[in-house]
Formats: structure tokens, C-alpha cells, sequence
């Protein structure tokens, strides 16, 4: 009996480890197919101060929803069936009017707000669709710390991508980023590696909010910097905030860049605190020897430092090999 009763506990030990180490999935489909029909329906499956890793798959379709994921709803993996395909949309700007009659601002303007930590994004696309002329108009928001995402593509005009928070690390991985102006702002501290960044206005890519004790802001590193064949006066950057620190190493950049590379934002002095630099860039615009005179062409020694540990305080983000499965 002693050993039947042993040999029975084994078993259950077995059954609850092994149901811990898989991860919870949950399919998304509008057509019904899955288990639920809409993504914000599988955040809300994921629980409060969750510990345990969430794998939300998305089959193809356009979503339109305004959607959050709240802090503590955190290892939450977001994968879609075909990049180009699986879009989550939404039209939210600033200045627009709610059905309860609040105004929208670019805080609230976002199609996704990301406030949990360890999130991770793979071969989707995140969009706001509210149009050139609309203003402010944030596709993702991001304030959790330790975000991932994989060949995901950000579509919209001004200020689409906002890593907001000056206590979150981000790392973008061949993704597409495109936007008219301050495409890519806030202040968190954000890895892009071999990311096309795609300008459609002649104005400013990022508007970095840098706090002044963070060493790393924005890096971009092996990107590809390209425009519309209409433009041709692309700011790098415009300093939001006083201490903003943004570098484009080992970047191809377009002639839709102004030779000059980064702006001053309406000539404020406190443009000389700027945190702007550059290291070993090519293409039309990677001459730096054409740049203002306050930005920083980095020695070897000092493209050296421009770690991804470093940059990002300690964490090296894993990129995850994830094949959408077939249901």
C-alpha cells in the first residue's frame, strides 16, 4: 500500500511540475476559431501577478481594438500567424472626443498600452490608422519594464512608438518602424538592432525624453535609415528633453537625412546638452563630417561600450524561436 500510495504521489508531482513548466496558450481568432475572439479577451485570461509564461497566438485578421495590458499581468508572449497579416489597429489621436465626451491626448491616444513587465511581440503588426493629418496618434505604448519585440512592424505618422517609461528597457529586433514626426519618443532606455526606420515627412525621427542620470537612451544599432522619395529633410533627432542621448551605429542612412543629421528643436540653448552621437555610419547621409558641430562622432574605444548589457543595465534580452502552430 506504502508504495502504492508513494508511486501515486510521484505521479501527481509529476503531472503539477510538468503543468508548470509548460506554458499556458491562448488562440485568438475573429472568426471564432480559437478560443477567444478578440486579443483584449485573452489579456484579460491572463491573471493578476501572473508568474507563469502566457503564449497569446493570433491568427490572421485586423483587429481593431484598443487594447492594455496591465501591470502585474506580466510574461505575457504575443505572437501573430503572418507579420503582414495579423494587424491590430485602432484610430485614437489627440484631440479627439471619447462617447463619454473626454478629450484624447497622446497618453491616451495609444491602440496598445503595454504596462506589464517581461512582454514579448513576435511577427505582428501594431498600427493606429487615424490618418497624416491627425496629430498624436501612439500605435504602442510601452511603460513595463524588460519589452521584447521580433520582425514586427509599427505603422502610423506622429509619435507612434512610445517607450514612455524611464524605468523600462526595451529591445526591438528587425522591425519595421515607420511615422512622420517624433515617430519614436519617451524616455525609456531602447535597443534597436537591424530595424528599417522609415520616414514619410520631413521631420524628426526621434524626440527622445532621456533622463539626465541614464547614460543610454536610444541605440540604434545596424539599422537601415530610409525615406520617401519626397523627402529630403529628416532630422535623427530633436532634443524633447534637455539631456536627450540617442546613437546610430553602423546605420545606413538615406539622403532623405538632412546632411546636417540632428535639429535643435526652435533653437533652445538646451540643445548643447544633448546626448547625440554617431559611430561608423554609411550611406547617402553617414558622412558625419557634414553634422553639427554639438553632436558626437564616438572613437573605437567608445563604440566599444555600446553593449547590449550595458546599454540595457545588465539584462541581454533572448530572442525567442517561436513557430505559430497549426490548429
Amino acid at each position: 500500500m506504502r508504495k502504492i500510495l508513494n508511486s501515486t504521489l510521484l505521479f501527481l508531482l509529476f503531472i503539477s511540475l510538468d503543468a508548470l513548466a509548460k506554458p499556458k496558450t491562448i488562440v485568438v481568432a475573429a472568426d471564432g476559431s480559437g478560443d477567444v475572439r478578440t486579443v483584449q479577451d485573452a489579456f484579460n485570461k491572463v491573471p493578476a501577478d501572473n508568474k507563469r509564461e502566457v503564449i497569446i497566438y493570433i491568427k490572421n485578421g485586423t483587429y481593431k481594438e484598443k487594447l492594455h495590458l496591465p501591470a502585474g499581468k506580466d510574461h505575457v508572449t504575443l505572437v501573430g500567424e503572418d507579420r503582414f497579416k495579423t494587424i491590430l489597429t485602432f484610430d485614437d489621436h489627440a484631440g479627439k472626443k471619447t462617447a463619454d465626451g473626454k478629450t484624447i491626448n497622446t497618453r491616451t491616444s495609444y491602440s496598445l498600452l503595454v504596462s506589464a513587465n517581461n512582454f514579448y511581440a513576435d511577427n505582428l503588426t501594431f498600427e493606429n490608422n487615424a490618418g497624416f493629418a491627425a496629430g498624436q496618434a501612439v500605435a504602442v505604448e510601452i511603460r513595463g519594464d524588460k519589452a521584447i519585440f521580433v520582425n514586427c512592424r509599427f505603422l502610423g505618422n506622429q509619435d507612434v512608438l512610445f517607450p514612455s517609461s524611464g524605468k523600462s528597457r526595451q529591445f526591438y529586433k528587425n522591425c519595421y518602424i515607420e511615422g512622420t514626426t517624433d515617430f519614436i519618443f519617451g524616455d525609456a532606455t531602447v535597443w534597436f538592432q537591424q530595424c528599417q526606420i522609415h520616414c514619410k515627412k520631413n521631420s524628426h525621427i526621434t524626440a527622445a525624453s532621456t533622463p539626465k542620470a541614464h547614460q543610454y537612451g536610444y541605440v540604434f544599432y545596424d539599422c537601415t535609415i530610409t525615406a520617401d522619395t519626397s523627402v529630403t529633410n529628416v532630422s535623427l533627432g530633436r532634443p524633447w528633453q534637455p539631456d536627450a542621448a540617442v546613437a546610430y551605429l553602423y546605420c545606413y542612412i538615406d539622403r532623405g537625412v538632412r546632411p546636417e543629421g540632428w535639429s535643435t528643436w526652435n533653437n533652445k540653448e538646451t540643445f548643447h546638452q544633448a546626448r547625440y552621437a554617431e559611430y561608423m555610419n554609411y550611406g547617402p547621409r553617414g558622412n558625419f563630417s557634414t553634422r553639427v558641430s554639438w553632436a558626437k562622432q564616438l572613437t573605437d574605444q567608445e563604440a566599444e561600450a555600446y553593449t547590449i548589457a550595458r546599454v540595457l543595465n545588465g539584462w541581454v534580452p533572448a530572442v525567442k524561436c517561436l513557430i505559430f502552430p497549426a490548429f
